[in-house]
């Protein structure tokens, strides 16, 4: 039915659509229902008491600033703090080069804006984070999509994709959302060299990165692009423009990030975001820095890597115990997610719609290719579900495609 409203929306929202993970939450919202669709974390590892205990110390302490109105930048000794943490993992910025955002998705839509003209071209991973895409539509960007294996974004196609002229490169190195693959030394090297070959910036997403269960931590492709500059400790003017997130560390209720840039870089992102909502949350960001203080992030992160490294486990071992052998999946050494591959003639769509019978649900990945494919793939979070609730809900979506293969085979 035609209503007056459809002729007064802007031209932009004709490629605005609802996410399919969050409709997919909807669907799934049914407590009988075991979904490892949604990128939760965790709330078995909120520290609520911790919480507490800086609310009420930010409130005694520091009320009057914490309800105020406040900077656009953020609030400075948080700025500080996240200087002082990101440069034990080698990302020597000073606070000038920070900006606190509402969330990650806050900080991509704002890149969003600065950066992309319609029918600007984005080189992306394929598959590549849902949000970013969803983000960046509304804009009128158009994507370059560089295949993916189990070492991440393949670079040897990467040289061929730079000549189309893109405005920027969007990567997420470590644990990527959807494959949980992350992307080796030796091609974040690569991409750096060739993104600056070819003039062309990096915008590196990296939520996961602290998440690691495994292996040793590789350096961020912002610190391979500073090493590659020889830029000697002088102020950031890299290449590279780093975001990351107190949501997988923290609590993602807070919706707190962060960007790393060069300094004219953030200006233009704080005057953008001025008009968006002329600050984070003030109260969020001094509780963030209170509960962050004296060490306690850094042991609260060794308790989220315990646990989410034995629900990976689970799932892992589950899905070797319960699946078709025509089945692959990927091994992730950290982060919140694993990717499936189903046999080419399987459409992941199909299978939802007969788990959710069954009472299981994960998320397609079709969504998550932006020029289309992934028919056959599947994103699986272990983050989320207790040990016991993931070994249940594999032995079901197990069920499932035992039966899906078997009427094809006899077809």
């Amino acid at each position: 039915m035609h209503t007056p409203w459809e002729d007064r929306y802007a031209h932009r929202t004709q490629r605005m659509g609802s996410s399919a993970i969050r409709e997919l939450l909807k669907l799934t919202e049914k407590p009988d229902i075991i979904s490892f669709g949604g990128g939760l974390p965790a709330p078995d590892v909120f520290p609520v008491e911790e919480f507490a205990a800086a609310c009420d110390r930010v409130l005694l302490l520091h009320g009057a600033q914490a309800l105020q109105y406040s900077t656009t930048e953020g609030y400075l000794p948080l700025r500080e703090q996240i200087a002082r943490h990101t440069a034990r993992y080698g990302i020597k910025v000073s606070p000038e080069n920070i900006l606190i955002t509402s969330g990650s998705q806050q900080a991509l839509d704002l890149l969003g804006r600065i950066f992309i003209n319609r029918g600007d071209r984005i080189l992306v991973e394929s598959p590549t984070y849902l949000g970013a895409l969803q983000a960046w539509n509304a804009y009128g960007a158009e994507y370059v999509p560089v295949p993916m294996d189990k070492q991440g974004m393949n670079t040897d196609y990467l040289e061929q994709a730079l000549r189309s002229g893109p405005k920027f490169i969007y990567v997420l190195p470590n644990f990527q959302n959807p494959t949980g693959v992350t992307l080796s030394l030796e091609r974040r090297q690569r991409l750096v060299e060739l993104a600056d070959r070819y003039g062309v910036p990096i915008i590196e997403d990296d939520p996961y990165g602290q998440l690691r269960f495994e292996g040793d931590h590789l350096p961020s492709v912002v610190v391979l692009d500073d090493r590659y500059r020889n830029s000697n400790g002088v102020a950031y003017h890299g290449n590279v423009i780093y975001i990351s997130t107190f949501s997988k560390i923290l609590a993602p209720g807070l919706r707190l990030a962060w960007i790393i840039a060069p300094v004219e870089v953030i200006t233009k992102l704080v005057q953008t975001k001025q008009g968006a909502d002329l600050h984070t949350a003030t109260f969020n960001q001094l509780v963030a820095y209170e509960i962050s203080r004296g060490g306690f992030l850094d042991q609260h992160i060794k308790k989220i890597r315990k646990v989410y490294a034995e629900r990976r486990d689970v799932m892992l071992a589950a899905m070797d115990r319960y699946f078709p052998p025509e089945v692959d999946w990927t091994h992730p050494s950290g982060g919140l997610f694993l990717w499936g591959t189903l046999p080419e003639y399987l459409n992941a769509e199909d299978v939802l719609r007969d788990a959710i019978e069954q009472k299981v649900a994960f998320v397609p990945g079709g969504p998550f290719h932006p020029k289309g494919g992934g028919h056959n793939t599947m994103r699986l979070n272990f983050s989320y579900a207790s040990p016991e609730t993931i070994m249940e809900g594999i032995r079901r979506l197990g069920n499932v495609l035992h039966a899906k293969v078997k009427s094809q085979v006899a077809v």
